[in-house]
């Protein structure tokens, strides 16, 4: 089959399209054919080394959709042929996390494109128990376009962070899969949604969205204009996947007993906290890691009712991922990216 591989890290251009051995499925493993797959910051990070993978040749992806090629003889309730999305975050179904529901915090956790081989290919190998089956009324590239980092805001606003009508809500970086996500999802919950946006062509996007107030952060100072917005008061939740650079003033920007939920670090691990504020106003740090395959389910009936609209930028085929990983690395797409597997 064709895909996608780096035997090194570094730039783009350590992707390489070559042949590889297509995968056959072990006992309780089903192989996909891969119609579409996701471009997320996890397969920047391991291409570049920032995140531990699997030994080299390595093949990322994290977001698939496609169709079953093959199962393993263990499995049953799954047929050839039949359209399904992969959940991303692997689990062992065993340890105490997983026996409670929460398999997203499984001990022995992994992400499909990390370690393990990912969606930048025609096939991939995936466990039986990762298969979220799709609806007859959402195709393949809007399914990729939800699988981690849509499930990833729905785990973040409806089960870590859960909003309630007329809250105020900050969410970072509306071009991005989890900003634009998190818009819809903080509109279902009836939430007043300010988001940040790089350049003015995005501004109408975000509006589009569901966006009441969108603030230009590389003009305007975001944490200022919050507070002009919330008239001093500050915003109930901040959706935070920036990390380092925006750390202090999301911090600063909540109200009392205002949450901050966090999914990622894109521009760094650390961030500076004020911890005078942390008790004074009695604020809560919120970690929130991915999302379940109920999740995945639950975001893909929104899909089917309409109720939630993917956002993808563009789509490339496997000779043009090079491309893709560079349009994200300069934060010029708004919403997601898309490979399918044509070369």
């Amino acid at each position: 089959m064709k895909a996608v591989v780096f035997h090194e890290h570094g730039d783009i251009n350590v992707l390489k399209v070559e042949d590889m051995p297509q995968p056959t499925p072990g006992l309780t493993d089903v192989v996909v054919k891969v119609h579409a797959c996701g471009v997320n910051r996890l397969d920047i990070y391991s291409r570049t080394g920032r995140t531990k993978i699997a030994p080299m040749p390595h093949i990322a992806g994290s977001e698939v959709a496609g169709e079953i090629a093959a199962i393993g003889d263990a499995v049953s309730g799954l047929t050839t042929g039949q359209r399904v999305a992969v959940a991303p975050y692997l689990f062992c179904g065993q340890c105490e996390f997983c026996r409670s529901g929460e398999e997203v915090i499984c001990l022995k956790s992994d992400i499909v494109g990390l370690g393990s081989q990912g969606g930048y290919a025609e096939y991939i190998r995936v466990p039986a128990s990762s298969i979220v089956p799709l609806p007859p009324e959402v195709d393949y590239v809007p399914s990729a376009a939800v699988g981690l980092a849509a499930i990833t805001a729905w785990h973040m606003l409806i089960k870590q962070a859960p909003l309630t009508p007329g809250q105020d809500v900050l969410v970072h970086a509306a071009g991005s899969g989890v900003g634009s996500a998190a818009i819809q999802i903080a509109k279902l919950s009836g939430a007043r949604v300010i988001t940040t946006v790089g350049s003015a062509e995005k501004i109408e996007h975000a509006r589009k969205l569901g966006a009441d107030e969108v603030i230009n952060y590389r003009e305007q100072d975001f944490f200022q204009e919050v507070r002009r917005l919330t008239n001093k008061r500050g915003v109930d939740v901040v959706v935070e996947h920036i990390g380092a650079s925006t750390w202090e003033k999301s911090t600063a920007s909540l109200t009392r007993r205002g949450r901050l939920v966090t999914c990622g670090a894109t521009t760094g691990n650390e961030g500076k906290t004020n911890l005078w504020n942390l008790f004074a106003k009695e604020l809560s740090f919120i970690g929130s890691y991915g999302g379940t395959r109920q999740d995945l389910a639950d975001v893909l009936k929104l899909v089917a009712t309409n109720r939630f609209q993917p956002v993808v930028d563009s789509t490339y085929t496997l000779a043009q991922i090079g491309e893709a990983h560079q349009r994200m690395e300069n934060r010029e797409q708004f919403g997601k990216l898309i490979v399918t597997p044509i070369v």
